[in-house]
């Protein structure tokens, strides 16, 4: 104890007194645990088809509409189901000779599915609408693709650096190619970054047609975006079911498969705001992709994620194992008991336990439906990114090829040639 301090010397003697005092008087005050304040975890139970219709009412003023303006009307439900009669079911939709699902899985809706064939292997209230959050950044980043050209530059503005939700960092006067925009979009979830593609694309408004328009010559019909970004909007809906499809379209495109694929990137900064005294240059920095299935389930083929308050966790995902490749869908999940990437990851194995043909539905044949892309799935390319933009499409790349490998040959002879020369020059 330290004398010199008598007034720290008098508390310790009161601390100890007081720890004393309570270990006598403990026996006395003892009294039962009190229960436990967490409701037990229980998959929710859909079967009563509550959300046939439309998602789960909100829990926040997102989806208030405009002064104006009233909320549409919810989308009418296709009958038949699309995908066949088992996806007309809203309970857990699986194989006659599979064994149980997996545990431990909340998401209220989950679709596993074949990516090449479009057979639906096992479901969960596959058609059930629910929100998809940032999750529709799939179909956004397919009308960019399918629209943009990837090196072209743009300025960012004020709008895109204020955008609400998550943003990756863009700011006024910052210059980005859309590739750098796309990858933005899907690896980390950008708001800002879907706010400048959309801005291309003519509008939030005009951009959200075309997304629409997309989802519906898919037969998502499930399907309203109300945002470009998956914040919640009036009218928003999609389905576990609509999700696949999406993402499948989606996979036709050998740049959205490499985006989603891709670990990290430098992104770049951009230069003082005038908005705000005294700001200085704001670096480039390294963004990461925010799908941990991606680096923790073998095979996997990227992914996307989201969240809203209303939609609560939302995912989508692909994975190959043994020349097969499957998607996952998650809607309406939680963080407990596991994470939702976690949650796909029990899904896929459980998908890929599932023999061929022993599906319950199919997903939409995308060349029937209306797809430009068609059902051959792209894999990441690995020509130069920016062949893609040649004018001409694929006839112009092989018309290219066949004039470089032609001018190697030249200069291959061209080099022999001159080299007897030598030879001989010297003899």
């Amino acid at each position: 104890m330290n004398t010199r301090d008598p007034w720290r010397a008098v508390a310790a003697v009161l601390a100890t007194a007081a720890v004393l005092a309570g270990a006598v008087a403990a026996p006395a005050l003892a009294q039962p645990a009190p229960p436990p304040t967490t409701t037990p975890f229980s998959t929710p139970d859909t079967r009563d088809c509550a959300q046939r219709t439309k998602p789960p009412a909100p829990i926040d003023a997102s989806e208030v509409p405009e002064p104006g303006e009233r909320t549409p009307d919810p989308l009418p439900v296709p009958s038949p189901a699309i995908g066949g009669k088992r996806m007309a079911e809203c309970g857990v939709v699986l194989p006659d000779s599979a064994g149980p699902v997996p545990a431990d899985i909340s998401a209220t809706a989950w679709v596993v599915a074949d990516l090449d064939t479009g057979e639906v292997l096992a479901a969960k209230d596959p058609h059930g609408r629910y929100r998809p959050a940032s999750t529709i950044k799939v179909l956004l980043a397919t009308v960019a693709l399918r629209t943009l050209k990837l090196d072209t530059v743009v300025t960012g503005t004020a709008a895109d650096a204020d955008v609400e939700g998550t943003r990756v960092g863009i700011g006024p006067g910052g210059r980005y190619t859309n590739r750098q925009l796309l990858q933005a979009l899907v690896m980390a979830s950008g708001n800002d970054a879907a706010h400048a593609l959309s801005a291309q694309l003519g509008g939030d408004p005009v951009t959200v047609a075309k997304m629409n328009d997309l989802a519906r010559s898919l037969r998502a019909l499930d399907t309203r975006a109300a945002t470009p970004s998956g914040l919640d909007g009036p009218g928003m809906s999609t389905s576990a079911y609509d999700m696949a499809v999406l993402f499948r379209e989606a996979m036709t495109e050998p740049r959205f498969a490499e985006f989603i694929r891709t670990e990290q990137i430098d992104f770049p900064g951009f230069p003082p705001d005038p908005r705000i005294p005294g700001d200085t240059d704001h670096p480039g920095f390294v963004i990461g992709n925010d799908n941990h299935l991606l680096y923790n389930y073998e095979g996997a083929l990227g992914g996307k994620t989201g969240f809203t308050d209303d939609a609560r966790q939302t995912f989508v995902a692909g994975a190959e194992r043994g020349g097969r490749r499957l998607v996952v869908t998650l809607l309406k999940a939680d963080v407990l008991p596991l994470r939702p990437w976690e949650q796909a990851a029990r899904l896929l194995d459980y998908g890929f336990a599932v023999q061929r043909g022993g599906g319950v539905g199919m997903l939409p044949d995308a060349a029937a439906a209306g797809s430009s892309g068609g059902p051959t799935l792209a894999a990441p390319p690995a020509a130069d990114p920016g062949d893609r933009d040649l004018p001409g499409g694929s006839d112009a790349r092989d018309r290219a090829r066949l004039f470089f490998v032609a001018a190697g040959v030249f200069v291959v002879l061209a080099l022999l040639v001159a080299a007897r020369g030598v030879n001989r020059r010297r003899r």
